[in-house]
């Protein structure tokens, strides 16, 4: 399989068999790392990330395994670089690409990466936009791959905002590598209905399904994945959290709807996750929502505290595997086909 020169900036780009590849590459990659395994199969390169957005795992997976690979890493956060200030996107791009031999982008518009793969000359990898976030869903289907040993014929509800980045690509992956797929939410936040119908679409050539439902208890009954997200994403603005607990507090992750879904079923977060108020963030919320909505009173949103801690986690798992699949992203896009 080679993916070298490739840009990974939708998981729409790559066929079933691509995305395979790539994690079977992450697990070898991880057993390695685990055994203390060295494979600095790019040294000499570097690499560059470009973040509009700050992240505690999309920066530290990055850097760890750009290091184990042998790369030298410069990262530049909201403030470090004149992208869209004083300098294009495409001008941004030709820089970086004549300096660099990758580029990671995690910012906002899917545009911008769009740009910086269309002129820089070199791999650009998306670290999440308001569009997609594919490489949280391999690392994603890593841990359901490591958990149940397949991914074919899992049945996979993702319950909360699922028009946002983490709903379209989970949709996407499941279709790509045939999960049945249920997008449980009120009907006003389902997915755009062009994405739904593409990915129908492939899911005919995988056997997927694609299923909408504002239904908690149908959409969850016998799952095999419970996966939830924050109910604000990052960038919007303050006043929005007040309508979206209105429309959400219903979709909590709670012990109630983890057993709808059976014992045997996981919990996944892409984190960070509210489920207390021990954050600044949890707190406020705690405080200004606990009245008018009593699921919020603790700080917990879109899953409860005990449902995270619970033996049905593997939120942590899944956030140590984000190093372990970008790292095989970098690796095959950047010039080395594993044996």
């Amino acid at each position: 399989m080679d993916l070298k020169g490739r840009n990974f900036v939708t998981l729409l780009d790559f066929t079933p068999e691509e995305i395979d590849y790539l994690l079977d590459l992450a697990a070898t990659l991880k057993k390695e790392k685990k055994e203390g395994k060295a494979h600095r199969h790019l040294e000499g390169k570097n690499i560059v990330l470009l973040f509009q957005k700050d992240s505690t795992r999309t920066r530290c997976a990055f850097e760890v395994g750009a290091l184990d690979l042998g790369m030298g890493v410069t990262y530049l956060g909201p403030s470090g670089s004149q992208m869209g200030k004083k300098e294009s996107v495409k001008d941004t791009a030709r820089v970086l690409g004549r300096m660099y031999d990758g580029i990671e982008f995690r910012g906002y518009l899917h545009t911008d990466v769009e740009q910086l793969a269309g002129h820089a000359g070199v791999p650009v990898w998306n670290g999440l936009t308001d569009m997609y976030h594919p490489t949280q869903i391999l690392a994603d289907f890593l841990t359901v791959k490591e958990t149940f040993g397949k991914l074919k014929g899992i049945k996979f509800s993702y319950i909360g905002d699922a028009r946002n980045n983490m709903g379209n690509s989970l949709m996407i992956g499941s279709a790509k590598m045939g999960l049945h797929f249920t997008a449980v939410a009120p009907r006003e936040l389902w997915p755009e209905e062009s994405l739904v119908e593409h990915c129908k679409e492939i899911a005919k050539e995988t056997g997927a399904t694609i299923t909408l439902t504002d239904d908690k208890i149908k959409g969850t009954k016998n799952a095999d994945v419970i996966y939830t997200d924050v109910w604000v994403s990052m960038g919007e603005p303050k006043d929005v959290w007040h309508s979206r607990i209105k429309q959400l507090s219903d979709y909590q992750v709670d012990t109630a709807l983890m057993h709808n879904a059976g014992d045997k079923a996981i919990f996944m977060h892409c984190l960070p996750a509210f489920h207390g108020s021990d954050t600044e963030i949890g707190m406020q919320i705690a405080n200004d929502f606990k009245e008018e909505h009593p699921r919020v009173k603790n700080g917990e949103m879109e899953v409860t505290d005990e449902v995270i801690e619970s033996p049905q986690s593997v939120v942590f798992e899944e956030a140590e595997n984000r190093m372990h699949t970008i790292k095989a992203v970098m690796l095959a896009t950047m010039g080395k086909a594993y044996e």
